[in-house]
């Protein structure tokens, strides 16, 4: 009988828990590391049309990128997130698992698919706490800085990234003649990296969720940032997951189903 613990422990082999940021709340959010798994249900986000989705299609446990809750809640209210979540969860015993910035950071994790599906080469890590610490080969850390395959204007660069996206729209700051050539990448909310960006070679960072002064700080720099938005940087975790989590379950010969949750949407409407 595999259990959710079994599951978490596979997780663990794939994207490490520990590499989690101090701050993050990845792992068991909630439900019984006891309780049997025979079918996965994988999200960006604890919902609740995810949780119902995963109650009406018989599974047992629900993996996300984002996690039920980041900071402690002083109480539950079983009609309102992330309250109602964990009711569904306790009624009818689906656990809840949460790989966050340990899936951000870990290797072939999700800010390396990223780089990848926005055409990056010859990628390295971009933001380490403890450079020297460790061998480059075992480096681990935030967002990644690479190349593209050829030199191309920031205005081409953001065709490019909207098409490899799926994005109707992005927002944009810096000279659109611009000429681009190194690129710095950091999925979810990469305000925190602004200024590493700006010490960098990169003359282009991508990343999601920039605030206004972030932004004037990019301008002042005559350097260039595309956001693509949290959800247009992070939504491929579900494949990533997915494929990851299913190769893991095939190598080890468990019995389990995995399946996605395909109907969530940006929050934010362009109008």
């Amino acid at each position: 009988m595999v259990k959710t613990k079994d599951i978490l422990e596979l997780l663990n082999r794939i994207v490490p828990f520990d590499i989690a940021e101090d701050w993050d709340n990845s792992g068991l959010q909630a439900g019984n590391l006891d309780w049997e798994v025979k079918k996965i249900m994988i999200a960006l986000d604890v919902s609740m049309p995810l949780m119902e989705a995963a109650k009406k299609a018989d599974c047992d446990l629900v993996i996300t990128h984002h996690p039920l809750m980041i900071r402690p809640e002083k109480s539950f209210h079983f009609n309102k997130m992330p309250g109602s979540a964990i009711e569904v969860a306790a009624k009818h015993g689906i656990s809840i698992i949460s790989a966050h910035t340990n899936l951000d950071k870990a290797n072939d994790g999700l800010n390396d698919c990223f780089a990848t599906k926005v055409g990056l080469e010859n990628t390295k890590v971009f933001f380490i706490e403890n450079p020297l610490s460790v061998s480059e080969d075992e480096m681990i850390g935030m967002g990644r800085i690479g190349f593209l395959k050829s030199q191309a204007t920031l205005k081409q660069v953001v065709h490019q990234i909207k098409e490899k996206l799926g994005l109707n729209h992005l927002r944009v700051i810096g000279d659109m003649d611009l000429s681009v050539n190194c690129v710095a990448v950091c999925t979810g909310s990469g305000g925190s990296l602004v200024e590493e960006f700006l010490k960098s070679e990169a003359e282009v960072y991508i990343t999601g969720d920039i605030k206004y002064h972030e932004a004037r700080r990019v301008e002042e720099n005559s350097k260039a940032l595309i956001d693509v938005g949290h959800f247009g940087s992070e939504n491929m975790a579900v494949d990533l997951l997915f494929d990851k989590l299913g190769q893991a379950i095939q190598k080890v010969g468990l019995n389990i189903q995995i399946e996605k949750f395909n109907k969530e949407k940006d929050p934010f409407i362009i109008v």
